[in-house]
């Protein structure tokens, strides 16, 4: 068994040519592990997948065939992404909290002939829902998986199709609020294009152990399997994060890379500190990603558990665009999301359509591997790029000298108050280091006088007073605010509402605020 095969030899056209080398390199290593102590090896993989393939293909599904699955993170939901693409199947992994409204838009906007559901899992009746979708949606199937998928004789798989090109193999679904979903069409080397940066990024080896505690369904969760495949290091399932027992699991797993992204990084914090010996003694870094990063967040980090965050910016439609590298300082952890990944292009672009100057703020637009062929609704691509091609990520940002990208805002999420721009997220950083708040959100309101007022949303600290809105003033002129940005509103909330991805629900917000 050769534990120190390069990684180079393990990229392939295919997620299954990538299975069969990791095989080759590393069967008997240790692939995944979850809450329950049940493991997988490499070669495990391999043979259930091929047994579940066989058993799918007795199902209908082959070449071509769409696939919609909305499984929990289970070993099952990796065997059936394994499966799907032996097959040659293009699959639509659906996030578990979207509920019938969206599944059946995604359903019928993907064409899905088979939509694979759990009967009941975390109090919601999922089969009870996919009953529902079918009947209205002819000729499309349920398949209902409780941790078992179909099994079949892996000898009579036919073989694989081969294609010069890269075919779309993928739809992933972005998280809606109010309008519908947007599907993004990947391939396997699109995806495969971000597990080999975010693996050299990470410098992913095969002893690693990497948490994968937030819905493998996420077009990050595929991502980290791709990784996993091309380092041969382990991963860590927890079907549905909890703040208590997930750390619990990632220590006695021994977790050496801790996932993934700010409300999952606040968690592990306040967990040890909770606990006077070190929880994660081996951790060598927290991977982040999907929602905004306060500063005061990477440092203590830092120095609770003498390890870095390693922070990543992209969309649904453009995973993983930039991120943090283990050779990187701790000043440009603190502040960027990393320096662009292989291959890819940026612009930064202001108002009037023209690229700003060096260190100046604009909108970011990219080219490279990683990028989606195009939604779905084909209708939308022509607003999605501009015309040189680059796609518009709708993040504001900049370039410092070295490279890096540093996420300054959301295009709306611009707050205009008096004709002024108000960036959300320099309040948030600023207010977020404040003792009394554990998380923190700024939304613009609609105002007559004003345009936009500026109102801070907050979640109190454990075991502490509530501060005021003139508290919150002070401290936010004191850390060198200018007074047109300070807040002119304050709420307060029980737990800050995230989506699946740790992104705070903005306009869930702005509804319940107006």
């Amino acid at each position: 068994m050769n534990l120190e095969v390069c990684p180079e030899m393990l990229d392939g056209p295919t997620l299954w040519d990538l299975i069969d080398r990791r095989v080759d390199a590393t069967p008997d290593a240790l692939m995944a592990v979850d809450e329950d102590l049940r493991t997988m090896s490499f070669l495990e993989f391999s043979v259930e997948s091929e047994r579940a393939a066989a058993g799918l293909a007795n199902y209908g599904v082959k070449e071509g065939t769409v696939v919609s699955w909305q499984l929990p993170t289970w070993i099952e939901s990796l065997v059936l992404v394994a499966a799907l693409s032996r097959l040659g199947a293009i699959q639509n992994p659906i996030l578990p909290i979207y509920r019938s409204r969206e599944v059946a838009f995604i359903t019928s906007q993907a064409d899905s002939e088979l939509l694979i559901v759990p009967s009941m899992w975390n109090g919601f009746d999922y089969e009870d829902m996919a009953t529902d979708i079918a009947v209205s949606k002819h000729p499309m199937k349920v398949l209902v998986s409780d941790r078992t998928l179909p099994q079949g004789d892996s000898t009579m798989l036919a073989g694989r199709e081969l294609h010069e090109d890269d075919p779309v193999r993928w739809l992933f679904y972005t998280s809606g609020t109010t309008a519908d979903p947007k599907g993004a069409k990947h391939t396997d080397g699109t995806l495969a294009a971000v597990a080999r940066g975010m693996s050299d990024r990470l410098a992913l080896v095969p002893r690693d152990r990497a948490a994968l505690v937030f819905p493998f369904t996420h077009i990050g969760g595929i991502t980290w399997l791709f990784s996993a495949l091309r380092s041969g290091c382990s991963l860590i399932l927890v079907e549905a994060f909890d703040p208590h027992r997930t750390p619990e699991v990632l220590a006695r797993e021994n977790v050496t890379v801790a996932g993934s992204g700010t409300p999952f990084h606040m968690a592990y914090l306040a967990y040890q500190r909770s606990l006077p010996t070190p929880v994660f003694p081996d951790v060598r870094c927290f991977p982040g990603g999907g929602a905004a990063k306060p500063p005061q967040l990477v440092r203590d980090v830092r120095d609770t558990f003498d390890a870095p965050v390693l922070s990543g910016w992209g969309l649904t439609e453009a995973p993983i665009l930039t991120m943090a590298s283990v050779d990187d300082t701790d000043a440009e952890l603190t502040v960027s999301e990393g320096k662009p990944m292989p291959g890819v292009e940026l612009r930064v672009v202001g108002r009037d359509d023209l690229d700003v100057g060096s260190g100046d703020e604009g909108e970011l637009r990219a080219k490279g591997p990683q990028i989606m062929r195009g939604y779905v609704d084909a209708s939308l691509d022509a607003d999605a790029f501009d015309d040189r091609g680059f796609f518009r990520t709708g993040d504001l940002g900049r370039l410092d000298d070295r490279g890096n990208v540093i996420i300054t805002g959301r295009l709306k999420d611009v707050i205009i108050r008096k004709g002024e721009n108000v960036s959300a997220k320099e309040i948030e950083d600023l207010l977020f280091a404040h003792p009394a708040l554990a998380d923190v959100a700024v939304v613009g309101l609609p105002d007559a006088d004003r345009g936009e007022l500026v109102c801070a949303v907050v979640q109190l600290a454990d075991g502490v007073s509530a501060p005021t809105l003139a508290d919150l003033s002070a401290y936010l002129v004191g850390s060198g605010l200018m007074i047109q940005k300070v807040p002119e509103r304050l709420e307060f909330v029980e737990r800050m509402p995230r989506n699946a991805a740790g992104k705070v629900r903005k306009p869930e917000l702005r509804a319940r605020y107006l």
